[in-house]
């Protein structure tokens, strides 16, 4: 074979080698790119369906409905949002409580931070016109969504009884959902705050519930400044 054409040969070959891998680079680049985008897309359209809740399955409800609720505690002020849809039950009944005044001027009676953050718990309102709340039950929420830092579930004795007491959640307490504790809204401002909430009473158990039940204004009178809780000053429906 001429040399020249041989050597002309390798050359072309070369740079055509040089040509595939320079286009195979550029289209693992471009599908890079593209797998990040989609991606991107899809976390863009997760926080848009389901705002600031992370769901257990792909097929949870879409939270096209939010209710905003400020609490202003002795503490600083915190705001939520609360997501009928999470959990039609919960999210109904917490509203209703707040729209009654039910919260107002009533303890976070239990803080439980060790051996791990966990949860700060209230919703215990003795004063007459307030108290008949409590035997107001209502029935389990599928348990639809994590149970994440800042959001809020209702505690519950057994199947069906949950009433007026909510907790925040410390850190992620997933393992909650087998006793049925379904998130229904999450704390969006001053989640600072609420991690800040007083720790008195029982390091697991708090205050004590059923003194607080009977007589809490006395109860909470008769504690040492030390063990005063932080108070709920007033919860109320923010108005767009």
């Amino acid at each position: 074979m001429n040399k020249f054409f041989t050597k002309n040969l390798i050359i072309s070959l070369a740079l055509i080698g040089c040509c595939s891998v320079s286009a195979l680079a550029q289209e693992t680049v471009e599908s890079n790119a593209n797998i990040g985008q989609n991606m991107l897309v899809a976390q863009t359209e997760a926080v848009s369906k389901y705002k600031h809740l992370k769901p257990f399955y792909d097929n949870a409800p879409a939270l096209t409905e939010v209710v905003k609720i400020r609490f202003k505690t002795s503490a600083g002020d915190i705001e939520m949002e609360i997501y009928p849809q999470a959990a039609p039950n919960a999210a109904k009944r917490f509203v209703e409580l707040v729209q009654a005044g039910y919260y107002n001027n009533t303890p976070i009676f239990r803080v439980v931070k060790t051996p791990r953050p966990f949860v700060a718990q209230f919703g215990i309102n003795w004063r007459d016109g307030q108290r008949q709340w409590n035997e107001k039950k209502f029935n389990d929420d599928p348990s639809l969504f994590h149970l994440e830092a800042g959001t809020l579930a209702f505690p519950q004795a057994g199947p069906n009884t949950n009433s007026t007491q909510v907790f925040i959640n410390y850190a992620n307490n997933d393992f909650l959902r087998g006793q049925a504790f379904s998130t229904f809204g999450i704390i969006t401002k001053g989640l600072e705050i609420a991690n800040n909430f007083k720790q008195v009473g029982d390091p697991n158990m708090g205050l004590n519930q059923g003194m607080l039940s009977t007589n809490g204004g006395a109860y909470l009178k008769q504690l040492p400044a030390n063990q005063q809780p932080t108070m709920i000053l007033k919860a109320e429906v923010i108005k767009d």
